[in-house]
């Protein structure tokens, strides 16, 4: 039986949205009517699509009755988490000539890492990859020469961006290929520590150095759980991917198997096949609510607040962050991964892995088991696969092989999820609350006012920060400079609060899944340069976050003053962001996804 929240919040979901979905659907009905689209091309076309083929690939392409699946590549070789792609084309390609069928690069989309652009300029560009990626996907399939789509992303904005242009062809199946996380280096708590040593002035840069190439050492992603891991948690719950294969090894013989796996299946469910199941019908409003659910219980990423609108809107469905809030309400915190725990995700993987969450998820009412994945059934992503006498198998996931990691039959880590809706007279925002200690997740204090995370850790070395204060970050919005995420405060904010201090953090910039021990409201809309009130804040107003009663407010009376001005071309220009000025003229608030798709 479905929990009765879970079914009001998708039921809901489903009304408001009626307009849309069903404008949405009827476009891709329109293509799928079009039939085996390469069969309509010219002959012109078609040469100039298998040109470069060889004559055995050359025949099974222009031989009708074969599946081409299209390759969409966020492949390259700077990135972890994307390097082990480099060989993915060549494989799927080999395991479908074996079946008589084909596939294409159809095209690599950008892949930046937010962990490389930190404090950079680079980083007001992160945000737009999303919107940019979800063009370059569509863009890719608009040769109309495949029946199927793979797609080989995993990161940040990457992910998220590929489900969305794949939307737009959302008459093919659709699957993800993922490629798995490193192996394990330094324990997150000595990374902590290490940063925060080097924050206050206590180590040098080489012992900083040392540390983090020790975390982050080989191929895969981090293995903290941040926005990359959720999207790969998130996606399997959604059933976007074969069912466990999110968090196995990259170079592992289960993870080739996998990829093979889901080359071969896909190519049987093309267009005209008995077993078609196109993309349009896996991602609907029940499957996004299992992605939410699956968010919220494992404390992921609040990067996800903004992301899962935006996709869902290119679903033709209509998500609010009150759907988010009212489902973490009631989903509990059933998994503890850093930074809402030690663990890291392959240790999570150990205890069961994104099966042993959904089944724990089963057992409680708060998934849809009667959802479409694109692979089977729901009740096949509550098994693990395995490789037994080198055959693939799913095996039924047990019990949590780790309780301090996967919360066992009858306990939860918390009552409520990972993520909180805040309201009140500065505007709107969300707080990751599933890694703050209760104690402080109400603060009140007065407001120490920035434009910039450069600005605070300049402020903190010269001891300007030794006080109870909520720390403002404002024109840091996706219209304002893109949004960029502000982890050079996180050291800053733990120091001060390991002195003693109260501290909290209010910014219309973002975080992710990586923020964690202070409490911080984040994604503030409306935002400061689209006259929000966290721009009419001064030095020492009495401000109150509350992440408890959900409440952010000014104790402080603002009637009369006008918004901050402040010259932003410093964070508009250079290093090629004077490139994504139209965006920022375009996008959405944050609660609306961010994005510049209507």
């Amino acid at each position: 039986m479905i929990h009765q929240v879970i079914s009001d919040v998708t039921a809901r979901i489903r009304e408001r949205s009626v307009a849309c979905r069903q404008a949405f659907l009827a476009r891709i009905q329109r293509q799928a009517e079009q039939g085996k689209t390469r069969a309509a091309l010219a002959c012109g076309n078609l040469a100039h699509a298998v040109a470069a083929c060889s004559s055995d690939e050359k025949g099974r392409i222009l031989d009708m009755t074969r599946a081409n699946v299209g390759i969409v590549t966020a492949y390259n070789d700077m990135l972890s988490a994307h390097q082990p792609y480099q060989g993915y084309p060549d494989q799927i390609k080999a395991v479908l000539a074996e079946l008589g069928h084909s596939a294409q690069v159809a095209g690599g989309v950008p892949a930046m890492c937010d962990g490389v652009t930190q404090g950079q300029p680079g980083m007001d560009m992160s945000l737009f990859s999303r919107d940019l990626i979800a063009q370059a996907t569509a863009l890719s399939l608009s040769h109309n020469t495949f029946d199927a789509t793979l797609l080989l992303g995993i990161c940040d904005k990457i992910a998220p961006g590929q489900i969305m242009g794949a939307l737009s062809h959302a008459h093919l199946p659709t699957a993800f290929v993922p490629a798995g996380p490193m192996a394990s280096g330094i324990s997150n708590d000595e990374k902590v520590k290490v940063r925060q040593k080097y924050a206050a002035g206590e180590v040098g840069r080489d012992a900083l150095l040392e540390m983090e190439c020790g975390a982050y050492h080989a191929a895969g992603t981090c293995t903290f759980y941040g926005t990359a891991n959720t999207n790969q948690l998130v996606f399997e719950a959604m059933g976007l991917m074969l069912p466990g294969s999110a968090f196995v090894h990259p170079h592992s013989e289960l993870r080739r198997a996998l990829t093979a796996e889901a080359a071969r299946r896909i190519s049987a469910m093309i267009p005209g096949s008995p077993a078609y199941r196109p993309l349009s019908e896996v991602l609907d409003e029940r499957s996004l609510v299992n992605g939410l659910v699956a968010l919220l219980a494992s404390g992921g990423s609040t990067n996800h607040s903004i992301h899962m609108v935006a996709l869902a809107r290119a679903a033709g469905l209509v998500l609010t962050w009150d759907d988010i809030s009212d489902l973490s309400d009631v989903v509990p915190l059933l998994v503890r991964m850093y930074p809402n725990g030690p663990a890291d995700v392959n240790a999570f993987e150990q205890a069961g892995g994104v099966p042993g969450l959904m089944r724990r998820l089963a057992q409680e009412g708060l998934i849809h088991m009667d959802a479409t994945p694109v692979f089977g059934e729901m009740q096949d992503y509550l098994s693990r696969p395995a490789l037994v006498d080198g055959q693939l198998v799913w095996q039924p996931v047990g019990e949590s092989g780790d309780a301090s990691v996967l919360s066992p039959s009858g306990s939860v880590f918390q009552a409520t999820g990972g993520t909180k809706l805040l309201a009140g007279n500065l505007g709107r925002a969300v707080v990751k609350v599933s890694a703050v200690a209760p104690e402080y997740r109400v603060i009140e204090a007065p407001a120490r006012v920035f434009s910039s995370q450069h600005a605070v850790e300049a402020a903190y070395k010269a001891g300007d920060l030794n006080q109870d204060a909520v720390i403002v970050v404002r024109h840091n919005g996706p219209a304002a400079n893109g949004m960029p995420e502000l982890h050079k405060l996180m050291p800053v904010l733990g120091n001060l609060q390991k002195a003693g201090y109260k501290v909290a953090l209010v910014t219309d910039g973002r975080l992710s899944g990586a923020s964690g021990k202070i409490p911080a409201a984040i994604h503030v809309t409306p935002e400061a340069l689209h006259g929000g009130a966290i721009g009419l804040l001064a030095d020492g107003d009495l401000l109150r976050v509350d992440a408890v009663n959900g409440s952010l407010d000014c104790l402080t009376d603002l009637s009369g003053r006008t918004q901050a001005e402040i010259d932003l071309t410093l964070e508009q220009e250079g290093w090629g962001r004077e490139l994504f000025s139209v965006m920022r003229r375009a996008v959405s608030s944050a609660e609306c996804g961010a994005t510049i798709f209507d």
